[in-house]
């Protein structure tokens, strides 16, 4: 005979029902459209009379504003409608300059109860919420460059190692020359110099009366070069990525120098975009001493100007660069200033100790590099929006620069730096791994809120259609329990919902299949129940044992039918990329759900209906 659950039994599954009801709630809030403006670097904040300067220019646009949420770090425009997004953008970016950064959002409209507990809307795939496409370019020839660049510096250092006398320079032809004053000294620098760089060519020869030998490398190291650095590129964005929390993200190297990333359903493109296109690193060098040649020293700005002085002079030769950097973290230090605590690996730590030991005293120098973008014009696109001529170069700023009070080693820490902003940024950076070389962004798409719109609304329908079609034959066909099979169908619906919210999953359209197929599922395994049930009922049982034995029989059925497809889809999500994963982690969290509510919910409804009473026939 089928019995009622018990009162703890019961309760339970209200509890999980409910829970599931509150945690889908959200999706029931739309975000708002938005533009969003942030600073184009860390130490840059947004004032309220900026905010205004850009809601003037929309306004003067035509372009209505529904509200303003303002933030120093990020503000935002509230936007009518989606159609207004990418018109809206052009305009503040107009206004504004390249001083901010200017980006297509969404505006999240959770009640603040709902935010409060952690509960959220699902994040959409790029097809879905509209997300932003990005095609890199890596600056392979910069990284050979660079390389040459560490080559002559290192030649330098073991002359100097060697007290060997003579004139180190790059060529015009991306060799190194060496000049020296008798054919035993060059004879002296390549045995030195091939101790520790054997694999540079080099080419013996006479000139002016100095004995010259040309050092280069070859094609195949060229090339290894240029692939190490998009390879070491493509990995340093997979970790910024993952500092900055993007789900389901599409990073993959295309043709033989450029990288495609697809970031759908972040919050904050504005950032993502400083972050990724960030090309920074860090060059450490010795201060100019008065009497250097003219030739081996450079000036630079200090990129704090309350730093106390406006330039300086470094070295050329490089002590290390930031891709020797293992670890950052940003701090404050002794008087409550921002800093950056690095560590670097056991040569990046030698070099520097090699170098600080013999210069205590004199002052060293912290060098940021980064690639930044200036606009040189405007030019409207396919859809008559505006959209900015971009030209990149390159900024160099000194970020510290302090004395050498004892050697350092793999652990030190960099000061003098503006805000708290700015070293959490930088330790962020060097801690995600430093570009190999630079990139530039040759292509910035907004994939269409409008057709992420249209997009949701073809699945919803789909999925409203489907579901319909289910609903009615399974009634038609079982009547009371199919009623049964229809409320259970809907709480699936609610659970795959929650659940994904819950944990954070990105939907997808074909995820939108993927539940689907999963009401399809839910529907199978009440098939199954129902026709054992009434197998029972023709060999003469009673409708009481009927209703229990058809449940406990098919259980094992419906456990290995989903358990099979459950390792399916966990295959699908180890080895799928993009929209295989979005369909995977539905059709996996909609399996565990449809299989509660199949035979768990049914059963209590079966039980609240039949159970603890005698009943002479049942509908089915």
């Amino acid at each position: 005979m089928i019995k009622r659950y018990s009162l703890w039994k019961t309760l339970l599954v209200a509890v999980v029902l409910a829970t599931a009801v509150v945690y889908s709630l959200p999706n029931l809030y739309p975000p708002d459209p938005a533009v969003q403006i942030s600073g184009a670097s860390s130490s840059l904040d947004v004032s309220q009379a900026v905010l205004d300067k850009a809601a003037a220019s929309l306004k003067e646009a035509g372009v209505g504003v529904r509200g303003t949420d303002f933030s120093a770090r990020s503000s935002l425009l509230r936007l009518n409608n989606v159609e207004e997004q990418l018109r809206a953008k052009s305009v503040v970016r107009r206004a504004l300059g390249d001083d901010y950064v200017v980006a297509v959002n969404l505006a999240p409209t959770t009640p603040a109860w709902l935010s409060s507990i952690g509960a959220s809307p699902l994040k959409l795939g790029l097809d879905l919420s509209g997300g932003v496409h990005f095609l890199l370019q890596v600056d392979t020839k910069a990284a050979v460059q660079k390389r040459l660049d560490v080559y002559t510096s290192d030649i330098k250092k073991k002359l100097r190692e060697e007290r060997i006398r003579g004139t180190v320079r790059r060529a015009g032809d991306g060799r190194i020359e060496a000049s020296f004053a008798t054919q035993e000294t060059r004879g002296q620098a390549v045995d030195a110099i091939n101790q520790t760089m054997s694999t540079l060519q080099r080419e013996l020869l006479e000139r002016d009366g100095q004995f010259v030998v040309r050092f280069g490398i070859s094609e195949q190291q060229v090339r290894e070069m240029e692939d190490y650095a998009v390879s070491q590129n493509l990995t340093t964005l997979r970790n910024r990525v993952n500092e900055l929390g993007v789900a389901e993200p599409l990073i993959q190297k295309q043709g033989r120098n450029r990288i495609v990333v697809e970031l759908p359903g972040v919050q904050d493109t504005a950032e993502a975009k400083r972050i990724l296109g960030k090309a920074a690193n860090l060059e450490f060098r010795l201060e100019a001493k008065p009497d250097e040649p003219a030739s081996n020293r450079e000036e630079f700005n200090f990129r704090n100007p309350d730093y106390g002085q406006r330039s300086a002079q470094l070295e050329r030769d490089l002590i290390i660069t930031g891709d020797r950097v293992t670890g950052a973290n940003s701090s404050f230090d002794e008087n409550g200033g921002p800093q950056v605590n690095i560590n670097l690996d056991s040569q990046g730590g030698a070099m520097m100790n090699r170098e600080t030991r013999t210069n205590i005293q004199r002052r060293m120098g912290v060098l940021f590099i980064e690639r930044k973008n200036r606009t040189v014009g405007f030019r409207k696109d396919a859809d008559g929006n505006e959209e900015p001529i971009l030209e990149s170069f390159e900024e160099k700023s000194i970020i510290s620069l302090a004395t050498i009070q004892s050697a350092l080693g793999t652990q030190f820490r960099i000061t003098g730096l503006s805000n708290p902003n700015e070293s959490s940024e930088l330790a962020l950076l060097l801690r995600a791994g430093a570009l190999a070389a630079p990139m530039d962004f040759v292509e910035e798409r907004t994939v269409g809120p409008s057709l992420g719109v249209e997009n949701i609304r073809m699945g919803l329908s789909s999925l409203v259609l489907g579901a319909a079609l289910v609903f009615v034959s399974t009634i038609l066909l079982y009547r009371v329990f199919g009623l049964f099979a229809v409320v259970a169908l809907s709480f699936n619906v609610t659970l795959l919902v929650g659940a994904m919210s819950a944990l954070g999953a990105t939907l997808t359209l074909p995820g939108i299949a993927g539940i689907v197929l999963t009401i399809g599922m839910a529907v199978d395994a009440n098939v199954i129940i129902n026709a054992r049930i009434r197998e029972e009922l023709q060999k003469g049982m009673s409708p009481q044992a009927a209703i229990a034995a058809g449940y406990d029989r098919a259980f094992i059925t419906i456990l290995d039918a989903n358990l099979t497809t459950l390792i399916v889809g966990v295959i699908l999500y180890a080895i799928g990329t993009g929209p295989v994963r979005g369909f995977a982690v539905t059709l996996s969290i909609g399996i565990l759900t449809s299989m509660f509510t199949s035979v768990v919910i049914t059963r209590a409804l079966a039980g609240i209906v039949y159970g603890g009473r005698r009943v002479a026939k049942i509908s089915i």
